[in-house]
């Protein structure tokens, strides 16, 4: 199971907290800091309830989380406030610890990380540099093996790209979609990876150059786009899907909003969950993968965007942080019911955050870690286990 982020990943490159270089440098906002306190002691776990579990070594936002075949969870790369972080680091659920691993070949954020058939992970893309001495947009690409705990360049993507998405398919290559070229200017422009020979080949291209949008693998083996943003300076409703059998996209139906820095879940019944996004919308839509439609569904009780969703062994979705306005993060989380349409508030995380990620452990337990919060461009080094 892949859940990104929707993996998530992916944040706007137009709203006024992101403006110019700073688009490209950091993610937080004014604001006073929450304050980060548990009364759960760590460790224990209760239903609905956050526990503070291991602080990561260094505290990162913009980073990708990967749940690796041995159960522990691999993060790497992120944003310091100052710089792109090259470190990463292991955690292990059984002892609630983070240990340092090999740093990644080019440090790196906004970037993807994909687990492969063989077990190893795919970072691809990204932005790299400090505020400093500027940023720049990646190609290049490196693979993580968990048995060395090193990393190694791989085949470099044919165009830079950053804020993109990253899918695994069913006939084991790894689709990298759209996104920001070393312009900022959005691409729409799709491209393969071969793990066998470690190269990409450049394939079928989206109807409409994007960034900061949802890929989700859906049961039938194409991959559904929706989303972002085009350069203008509104989301796009617009949705494409991809089949990897012609390297063919096509148009389907289009969202009723508008929306990017939202999530995308696949659900158990096959439809796709689409919630949030830029504005801190509190709408949400499914969309049917028989008939090609969306429709609404219920309202999130708070609006977000830069959120994380993760789809529980319940089949419910949990929802988690995210920008509520242009200065301030959530701490809310929410429940989504499948069966009834419905939203339930759920326990509140210890620390406001958002742009971080969630994790969906083997234990089933989730794992939240780092992100950014309203004080600070800097990450978070606390992660927290629902």
């Amino acid at each position: 199971m892949q859940i990104r982020i929707s993996t998530l990943t992916n944040r706007s490159c137009y709203l006024p907290l992101f403006l110019a270089s700073l688009i490209l440098s950091a993610c937080g906002g004014g604001g006073a800091s929450p304050t980060a306190t548990t009364t759960n002691t760590p460790g224990t776990t209760v239903t609905g309830i956050w526990n503070a579990t291991g602080n990561l070594v260094t505290g990162r936002t913009d980073h990708t989380a990967t749940l690796l075949t041995n159960g522990k969870v691999l993060v790497a790369g992120g944003w310091s406030g100052t710089d792109a972080i090259a470190n990463a680091e292991i955690y292990d659920p059984s002892t609630g610890a983070w240990t340092a691993t090999g740093n990644l070949n080019t440090a790196r954020y906004r970037d993807t990380a994909t687990l492969l058939p063989n077990g190893k992970v795919l970072v691809t893309g990204g932005l790299t540099g400090s505020m400093a001495g500027g940023i720049s947009t990646l190609d290049s690409a490196e693979i993580y093996d968990p048995t060395t705990g090193i990393w190694t360049a791989t085949g470099s993507l044919t165009s830079t790209r950053a804020n993109h998405t990253a899918t695994m398919l069913g006939n084991g290559k790894v689709l990298v979609v759209a996104g920001q070229d070393n312009t900022h200017a959005q691409i729409a422009s799709a491209e393969l990876y071969d793990q066998t020979a470690g190269t990409w080949t450049a394939t079928g291209s989206s109807a409409i150059a994007r960034s900061n949008h949802t890929a989700t693998l859906l049961g039938n083996g194409k991959v559904l786009v929706t989303g972002g943003v085009n350069g203008t300076s509104s989301s796009i409703a617009s949705t494409d899907l991809y089949d990897p059998a012609s390297g063919n996209w096509t148009a389907t139906g289009s969202l009723a909003t508008g929306r990017a820095n939202h999530s995308a879940t696949l659900l158990a019944n096959g439809k796709v969950l689409v919630t949030g996004g830029t504005g801190y919308l509190a709408s949400s839509e499914l969309y049917d993968t028989t008939a090609g439609t969306w429709s609404a569904t219920g309202n999130l009780a708070e609006g977000r965007d830069s959120h994380t969703a993760t789809l529980l062994t319940d089949g419910k979705v949990l929802i988690a942080g995210g920008y509520t306005t242009m200065s301030s993060t959530l701490a809310s989380t929410e429940l989504y019911d499948t069966t009834t349409g419905t939203w339930t508030t759920s326990g509140n995380l210890a620390t406001a955050r958002s742009v971080h990620t969630s994790t969906l452990l083997t234990n089933n337990k989730v794992l939240v870690t780092g992100g950014g919060w309203s004080a600070s461009f800097g990450g978070l080094t606390s992660s927290e286990l629902y």
